[in-house]
């Protein structure tokens, strides 16, 4: 990487010296009404605990994705630096959503650390916190994009994907409360409708689109051809993060698994339900949804002798050659590398 100028920086390290820009940009360049003082330390406080800390996978994605589209000759400086401003904003927007799950789930740890709202003194002050976070976004669009021809698709990139994000979240709740366990709710169908909506538009479409229309990509079709592939991606993503909450290394991961204590639709119980005998299925209506340890080791010895792993790795070899073909089918006008490098990061990660 490096050149005769001195040492080129990695994107990763581009983007993580750009936050505490938009931090101070946040926090003192916009807002300079003194009485906003106060407000304006809490944001910042806001910030720096929830946007960091994280893989930081969704916001590499838009400069990474970029690249991809765009030849090196043509890439100026300036719009690298959109382009990690942007990534910043996903990252904002996850962080948005996470501070408000955290609340809704009542979870205590997030990334390594107490979630924000468990914090001494924030409790449900952290439901403005949460939209602060959301106001952000729009203030960084505004500032670093708005002369650009792509700021309105971005704009209605990003408030389209919290739309659907809020819609599958919605459904999540719906499926799942906490301590209502209610097995008929856990179809296949409903588990892909809750990934498609909360997780995979933001987490996969969302970098992607905004890497295209940065690069002056903005017919629908292309859009369109590239949802269906990252969806699928997504897909795959959050069934192996189920599979990983159950069966991942905590020590690896970073995370203590507690889908089956939280009532979870997760891939392993939907999936287990479908090939399950009576029996069993009464095993799993006394044992899931509960917090006790001997009731998440019955549901674990009863995913084991479902042999779930075994099935797991089957899904995820059939999940990987259907990614390559849809890439062949639908990728015609974009680079493949575009998806191919997601698929990497993704395909037997352990954590």
């Amino acid at each position: 990487m490096g050149d005769s100028k001195g040492v080129q920086l990695s994107d990763p390290q581009l983007f993580d010296g750009q936050f505490e820009k938009l931090v101070l940009e946040l926090t003192e360049q916009d807002m300079t009404d003194p009485v906003l003082t106060d407000a304006l330390n809490r944001l910042r406080e806001v910030l720096r605990y929830n946007a960091v800390g994280g893989k930081r996978n969704r916001g590499l994605s838009v400069i990474g994705s970029l690249r991809e589209l765009v030849p090196p000759n043509k890439l100026s400086p300036e719009e690298v630096e959109r382009a990690l401003v942007v990534g910043w904003c996903i990252e904002l927007l996850q962080a948005f959503f996470l501070v408000a799950d955290d609340i809704m789930d009542a979870s205590l740890t997030r990334r390594g650390q107490p979630c924000w709202y468990k914090k001494d003194g924030i409790g449900l002050d952290g439901i403005n916190d949460a939209f602060l976070l959301e106001g952000s976004i729009y203030r960084l669009l505004r500032r670093h994009c708005r002369g650009q021809p792509y700021y309105i698709y971005l704009l209605e990139l990003f408030t389209e994907t919290s739309f659907q994000t809020e819609l599958g979240q919605a459904l999540d709740l719906i499926t799942a409360p906490p301590h209502k366990v209610d097995l008929n709710r856990f179809t296949m169908e409903r588990y892909k409708a809750i990934v498609k909506y909360k997780t995979a538009f933001y987490s996969f479409y969302l970098p992607v689109a905004a890497a295209m229309y940065m690069a002056g990509i903005d017919s629908e079709v292309e859009h369109n051809n590239a949802k269906h592939i990252l969806l699928e991606m997504g897909e795959f993503f959050q069934i192996q993060d189920d599979y990983l909450d159950c069966y991942g290394d905590p020590a690896v991961t970073g995370k203590i698994g507690t889908d089956i204590q939280d009532n979870k639709c997760s891939w392993l119980v939907v999936t287990a339900l479908g090939i399950m005998t009576a029996d069993q299925r009464a095993e799993l209506q006394m044992c899931y949804g509960k917090t006790d340890a001997e009731s998440v080791e019955r549901v674990k010895a009863l995913y084991d002798t479902l042999e779930m792993p075994v099935r797991y790795h089957q899904y995820e070899e059939e999940s990987y050659l259907r990614l390559q073909s849809l890439i062949l089918r639908h990728a015609q006008n974009l680079p493949h590398a575009v998806f191919l490098s997601f698929a990497k990061k993704i395909y037997k990660r352990k954590k």
